[in-house]
């Protein structure tokens, strides 16, 4: 493959989605950038995902992959040991794209050949298709880890990615089946270039059965993930870096908590923010308006 024109994988995992994958894979195959390969791994679906798919089987550039229901983490490593691309990116089966993402994101990366992992926002959508919001959470470039430890600022969906850098580091850890984009870009952090565009780059589906949507879970899952990193990546920042996204974290956590009528778990856990940054300011502003509320 030419330089100016990489193949591509794209990667998406799905269980039950007959409703909303032919969107996804129609956003797919309208790309006005054509030189990739689609990599889709049905992870046990009891619903009529096979048929929706069947159709699009006879296009060359897609490969369909079944396995026993084993959660999205082990679907997508399917996918990754089988692809061929320089660059990987990932589309979720309910959400879908726009036709120049892909073309979009390989002129960045060619003005841009620093660049390891490129990404940018989502246009959140409800079941039926309707916009929610286009707002998003901050997100940035560069060096991102200290961000990254603070909360997950990258989008899934919005990703293109260099393949070495899953050759180098690996793929999914399939150690949760909750939070495992998280666990892969907070990896990534420690070593690899970030760069964030303020593109649209997804529609990103929100449903009530999706696992991401169970916050209480989430926010155990991720307290488990930043102490992983840190442990196993002890360089990826100064102690300083670490012990002030600690606390942002758990400021958060302390927040979400408290919010929800869980006042004295919120402030068991901005004690722990307390711990990792006592001159910091806002958590004392936090820890007051957990006690206060």
């Amino acid at each position: 493959m030419s330089v100016n024109k990489p193949l591509i994988s794209i990667i998406t995992p799905t269980y039950n989605r007959a409703d909303f994958i032919a969107e996804a894979v129609e956003s797919v195959l309208a790309q006005t950038y054509p030189h990739f390969e689609f990599l889709i791994v049905d992870d046990g679906s009891t619903d009529h995902t096979d048929k929706v798919l069947e159709p699009y089987l006879n296009d060359e550039r897609i490969r369909l992959f079944r396995q026993e229901n084993q959660g999205q983490s082990v679907a997508r490593n399917v996918a990754l040991d089988d692809a061929k691309g320089e660059f990987i990116c990932f589309l979720d089966s309910d959400n879908y794209w726009p036709a120049a993402k892909l073309e979009q994101q390989v002129r960045i990366f060619e003005q841009y050949p620093a660049t390891d992992v490129l990404y940018g926002d989502n246009v959140i959508i409800n079941e039926a298709g309707e916009e929610l919001s286009r707002n998003n959470m901050a997100r940035y470039s560069g060096h991102i880890a200290p961000y990254m430890v603070r909360d997950n600022c990258v989008a899934m969906n919005t990703t293109m990615a260099r393949r070495r850098c899953f050759d180098e580091m690996g793929g999914m850890s399939g150690k949760r089946r909750v939070a495992d984009d998280y666990d892969l870009w907070l990896r990534f952090s420690a070593k690899y270039e970030f760069r964030y565009e303020p593109e649209y780059w997804a529609w990103y589906r929100v449903m009530e059965d999706q696992i991401s949507s169970d916050k209480t879970r989430r926010f155990q899952v991720n307290e488990q993930i930043i102490h992983d990193f840190r442990r196993d990546f002890p360089d990826a920042m100064s102690t300083r870096e670490f012990n002030q996204g600690f606390a942002h974290f758990y400021i958060r956590k302390g927040r979400y908590l408290g919010s929800n009528g869980q006042k004295r778990d919120g402030v068991r856990e901005l004690l722990k923010a307390v711990k990792y940054s006592p001159a910091e300011l806002n958590v004392w502003r936090a820890f007051a308006a957990v006690l206060l509320k």
